[in-house]
């Protein structure tokens, strides 16, 4: 089988990750795997490992963008991919043009990832014109079945990303030399349990909530810590933030880590971690880690995280905003550690293997495709 997926770089974040591992785990399958993108810092890596990329400027969202749709059709035509996949919307509408302009008997099939609540109308609309949508969670699968009726349910198969156990073991404990680190180079945090907030600094991340969650538990030796950097465009919200911080007199009870590549470590350093995205996630990726790794999390119930925590740990579902709520669960939390599911079906290798179903089954269909019921992949009731 030969697998072709495209999305605009390969920078740190969630789509890349996906499609990094996808493209790596079918190259040790022995299949052929090739990934097309502007590049990135993931590049090398994944050639590395085997993964074939092409570099193509399919990241700029302007109309020049479309000129590359000749390349990519002449590209699917020198290749013949068996699957062509589609993670986000720009690189999808080059992609399908250059996709439809094939003769159907030598078209790859066609595979779509919803991988968020993109803003509706028909430029999101691209992403459900796979002959399978894949969503990443229920909460996924409704908004495009609200979002665009003209989709049929029948090729919408629910997909959750997942954790590696061998990278996120329960129990994991950071190495003595990171936390000698962490100590000289952060020492308001030292002996004080951490209350973390993961993400990069962006409005949409509920880091007011957290200023007034670690003022109204400035009574207990805990530290908020916000792990993630920002981009030079977000440099205003950071000030933003530091003065609002300042304001509660919570200089010394606030810790911010700037862009951090040792995140696993801060996560099981934590005594508690959050999400308090003001908006639903579509998944929620970071929070899953923190839970694998044993790490009790508290999270508005709304989107991905909130299905995360109805079968690892419902006892962290707060409703969406109300930080007083989630301020007295994170203090109930540190006074009796709660017990986090270990048996979940939240894994990687599970998601990629219902992925790989999904891309034998479209491949056993004859061209060109009707509607098929899709493979089954429910690992939660629908919420």
């Amino acid at each position: 089988m030969k697998i072709l997926q495209i999305l605009p770089e390969l920078n740190s974040g969630g789509v890349e990750r996906c499609v990094a591992d996808l493209a790596t785990h079918f190259v040790r399958r022995g299949d052929e795997s090739l990934v097309v993108s502007n590049g990135g810092a993931m590049v090398p890596a994944l050639e590395a490992c085997g993964v074939r990329h092409i570099t193509m400027p399919v990241h700029r969202k302007h109309p020049a963008s479309l000129l590359q749709v000749g390349p990519l059709r002449r590209l699917l035509a020198a290749e013949r991919p068996d699957i062509l996949h589609l993670h986000s919307r720009l690189p999808a509408w080059i992609a399908w043009l250059a996709w439809r302009g094939l003769p159907p008997a030598t078209r790859p099939r066609l595979v779509t990832t919803v991988h968020g609540f993109y803003s509706k109308g028909r430029y999101s609309a691209i992403m459900t014109k796979g002959e399978r949508i894949i969503a990443v969670s229920h909460s996924v699968e409704r908004y495009i079945l609200e979002s665009y009726p003209d989709a049929d349910p029948r090729r919408i198969v629910t997909i959750p990303d997942g954790v590696d156990p061998v990278l996120f073991p329960t129990g994991y404990r950071p190495p003595d030399s990171w936390r000698e680190t962490w100590d000289r180079n952060h020492p308001e945090a030292r002996y004080r349990l951490l209350i973390t907030l993961p993400g990069r600094l962006t409005r949409l991340k509920g880091h007011h909530d957290l200023i007034r969650i670690i003022g109204a538990l400035k009574h207990l030796p805990v530290q908020g810590v916000i792990a993630g950097g920002a981009n030079p465009k977000k440099a205003a919200y950071e000030k933003e933030l530091r003065q609002a911080v300042a304001q509660a007199g919570l200089e010394n009870r606030i810790t911010f880590t700037g862009a951090c590549d040792n995140l696993r470590d801060i996560l099981a350093a934590s005594s508690v971690v959050l999400s308090l995205s003001t908006k639903p996630e579509a998944f929620g990726l970071t929070t899953l880690e923190a839970l694998g790794l044993g790490v009790p999390v508290v999270g508005y119930d709304h989107g991905g995280v909130g299905e995360q925590l109805d079968a690892l740990l419902p006892s962290g579902k707060i409703a969406p905003g109300n930080w007083m709520a989630a301020a007295q669960r994170i203090a109930d939390f540190l006074a009796e550690r709660p017990s986090i599911a270990t048996n979940h079906p939240y894994t990687l290798a599970r998601s990629l293997a219902a992925t790989g179903d999904l891309y034998r089954d479209l491949l056993k269909q004859s061209k060109p495709l009707g509607v098929h019921a899709p493979v089954p992949f429910a690992v939660l009731p629908a919420r």
